[in-house]
């Protein structure tokens, strides 16, 4: 499954970021093969419409879950209209590779 993490850095081993719309990196993980690439969210500057913006970026990745501490209405909208999953992350302070091992072994 393709999944995008909010994080604080570009590694998979960075911890999760609780901000979707205005998370420095996101973190694309195939949770089968656990291969990752990292990109910086683009949208964090915005004035206005970050949420949305990054969840355009989500969906043109062609993610089938995205993971992140908070979604506001407008992105977990334009996700869900979209058929992506917008999931909380089950506790705080995990890595990327925790959250991404999680969604692994309970199949989101």
């Amino acid at each position: 499954m393709i999944v995008i993490i909010t994080a604080q850095e570009g590694t998979i081993d960075s911890i999760v970021n609780e901000r979707f719309g205005r998370a420095p990196y996101l973190i694309k993980v195939d949770t089968d093969s656990m291969n990752w690439e990292a990109f910086k969210n683009a949208s964090i500057h915005h004035a206005h419409g970050a949420g949305i913006a990054t969840a355009q970026f989500v969906i043109d990745q062609k993610a089938e879950l995205v993971m992140s501490g908070d979604f506001g209405p407008n992105a977990a909208n334009t996700l869900n209209t979209a058929g992506i999953i917008a999931q909380i992350f089950p506790q705080k302070n995990m890595t990327v590779k925790e959250a991404a091992e999680y969604l692994k072994d309970n199949k989101r």
